[in-house]
């Protein structure tokens, strides 16, 4: 068993595991660490906790330091320069008429590179921007083209619910999402209704997915004949809509009359063959 410290990057980014070494350090806490891109400047999101071996990616590198007043200072410095770089790399794009879309901008804390993250329709020969970039800062020079998942996490927004974007907010990783879960929820296939601002399925489809199939395998299915109480008969309808969530489905009974009742309150219940 290892203990270990997770650390992220930016909001709602992947946690990496770090040796937190001889330092007391919480959650919340900002330290300074060494990382495949050189050094960095993160927040402990997870507290000090063991964890097998299986679950750390060797070697486990050891927390530099806590973060000092000057490394604030500097961080803060560093998304001020990025900021530029930004409107410098916009310039350049222009000037050199690539069919590219600047994302976003990341110094590393030690401004041993600059990464540009930037969306397109296809490959881009971008090879003459980087040494016109690379001149400008003097620096390694990363273009990364992303995905519009990573585009909408990055930028931010709103959703169709009115909150935040789930995926700038707290979703760390994405998860494969199907049209299968949309069907299992029983949502109207309506591309406008199930699909995020990104223009994929919405994430929130995923991590309702097993609360709807939980409710579901105790619901009745729509067609199935219910007796239900009607004054003091009792009759044989059949379901034609149900409400998960609220655990209610709609009853024809025949009459022209449509009952809602709660599957609590269902008599009985079988297949129209049965």
């Amino acid at each position: 068993m290892y203990i270990v410290v997770g650390v992220s990057f930016k909001r709602a980014g992947k946690i990496y595991y770090f040796d937190p070494g001889d330092f007391e350090l919480n959650k919340g806490d900002h330290v300074i660490v060494e990382t495949a891109r050189g050094i960095e400047f993160g927040e402990v999101v997870l507290a000090p906790r063991e964890v097998s071996e299986e679950e750390i990616v060797a070697p486990l590198k050891k927390v530099i330091r806590p973060a000092t007043e000057e490394d604030h200072e500097q961080h803060i410095e560093n998304k001020k320069l990025e900021k530029k770089a930004y409107d410098i790399c916009q310039q350049k794009i222009k000037k050199h008429e690539l069919p590219m879309k600047l994302i976003d901008v990341e110094y590393t804390f030690d401004h041993n590179k600059i990464i540009f993250y930037f969306t397109a329709e296809g490959r881009v020969d971008f090879r003459e921007l980087v040494k016109d970039l690379a001149r400008v800062f003097k620096t390694r020079i990363e273009l990364r083209q992303i995905g519009v998942r990573d585009e909408a996490k990055m930028l931010g927004g709103m959703g169709i619910c009115g909150r935040p974007l789930c995926c700038s907010l707290f979703l760390r990783d994405f998860d494969p999402i199907s049209i299968k879960m949309a069907k299992k929820q029983e949502l109207t296939l309506n591309p406008s209704k199930i699909s995020g601002v990104c223009g994929r399925l919405m994430c929130c489809l995923k991590y309702e997915a097993r609360t709807y199939k939980e409710l579901g395998a105790i619901m009745p299915d729509i067609g199935d004949i219910v007796e239900v109480e009607e004054g003091d008969e009792v009759v044989d309808g059949e379901i034609v809509d149900r409400n998960l969530m609220k655990k209610t489905v709609i009853v024809d009974t025949g009459d022209g009359e449509y009952v809602e009742i709660n599957i609590e309150e269902i008599n009985g219940c079988c297949r129209p063959e049965d």
